[in-house]
């Protein structure tokens, strides 16, 4: 299962959220008609939750958990009271009535809400960065990159990692069906009070999204770079039937992946996507490992020569020298000739596998993907250039 790592600014925000099973984001307001860069990133952070995937708080250094996110009604995240996706000031006595989790006048910003519960305790020891870090230093990526967010997705590797050092500190407590009341956090859920109002589609991500994306479209184009990312980390994270026949199923999906030896966050590399397929019947065994560079206008030459250094970092990284699981697609408006021919020229790897006999392999899985707006469905198309 993935995971998610929150910043909150003091104990009592962890108090209030490991004890009620509920976390919301605080978006600082929106500043025009359109939502900004960072706003649609966290969108985008909302739609790739899944039910099982783990959650921790980070506060001053220090790590809390361990929560599961899980579905109260059909979803496990949703918006936090109709009309949370355009980008319009409320105020707080006009949504009161219907907002999923109520915090008071901040519950303005609170445009997306996500529900867990202890897995298996929500501790209230936590534990210092350095000694998780230092507990299996090659598991750790994403936090290294933890820097100005609200919060970040990690992938199965690094949230063993997480489990393993806050399990291990609290060994003690894990012997308790019931620990004491001092060790770990009361879990008191208001998950059942909201069911009714998460089955209306107001409230939905898939609802959200559509309006999200409407909201920065201008024709069949996207204007912003991050909102076509969410876009479609959302449609492959829901495994969309148009888009699973073009980009293929994944297990797990993110955006904003370190693609770069470790450095000033403000120089690190990211893959605009990045993620895995199991081997079917054999998890946690990895066959197939997707990377993605997302374009909200016409391709160029050095977004191809960008994507093979992700699929070079990513053969080293994650695939051990096997370009064959990899996947590799650019998504962009259009492509123009020397685009296409650029492609043919440089997408070429040849590599070796095996020892006794040895083999010559080439690699040239390098899609290019058109994407459209569809204003009467409200949603992004794709399609591949086969040329």
């Amino acid at each position: 299962m993935a995971g998610f790592i929150i910043s909150l600014d003091n104990p009592e925000s962890l108090k209030l959220y490991a004890e009620h099973g509920v976390y919301a984001t605080k978006l600082s307001a929106p500043k025009s008609t359109a939502w900004m860069a960072h706003h649609e990133g966290t969108f985008a952070d909302y739609a790739s939750m899944k039910a099982g995937d783990n959650v921790y708080f980070f506060i001053k250094r220090r790590i809390y958990g361990i929560g599961k996110l899980i579905n109260v009604g059909p979803d496990c995240k949703f918006f936090n009271f109709p009309r949370a996706a355009y980008p319009e000031t409320f105020a707080y006595l006009e949504i009161r009535p219907n907002l999923l989790w109520d915090e008071g006048e901040e519950s303005i910003n609170q445009r997306c809400v996500c529900f867990f519960e202890p897995d298996p305790f929500f501790f209230q020891a936590g534990v210092d960065m350095d000694d998780v870090l230092s507990s299996n230093p090659r598991a750790f990526r994403m936090l290294r990159a933890f820097w100005k967010l609200s919060f970040i997705k990690f992938d199965d590797d690094e949230n063993q990692a997480f489990r393993d050092v806050l399990l291990k500190r609290n060994a003690a407590l894990l012997r308790y069906s019931i620990p004491p009341s001092h060790s770990v956090f009361k879990f008191t859920p208001v998950h059942a009070e909201m069911v009714e109002k998460t089955l209306r589609a107001e409230y939905s991500i898939e609802t959200g999204m559509r309006v999200m994306l409407a909201q920065c479209a201008v024709g069949d184009r996207l204007n912003h770079e991050m909102a076509l990312e969410a876009g479609l980390l959302h449609k492959l994270s829901i495994q969309a039937p148009d888009t699973r026949s073009i980009f293929g199923e994944w297990d797990y999906i993110s955006h904003q992946v370190i693609a770069s030896p470790f450095k000033p966050i403000d120089y690190m590399d990211k893959m605009d996507l990045f993620g895995y397929a199991y081997l079917p019947g054999f998890k946690p065994t990895r066959s197939r490992v997707l990377v993605a560079e997302i374009k909200r206008d016409m391709a160029s030459e050095e977004n191809i020569d960008q994507l093979l250094k992700y699929v070079d970092w990513v053969k080293d990284e994650y695939c051990f020298g096997d370009y064959d699981m990899i996947h590799a697609f650019l998504v962009a408006s259009d492509f123009p000739r020397n685009v296409i021919a650029h492609r043919q020229n440089v997408a070429l790897r040849k590599y070796t596998v095996g020892m006794r006999p040895a083999q010559s392999r080439e690699w040239r899985n390098v899609k290019l993907i058109r994407y459209r707006f569809d204003q009467s469905l409200l949603s992004l198309t794709f399609d591949e250039i086969n040329t």
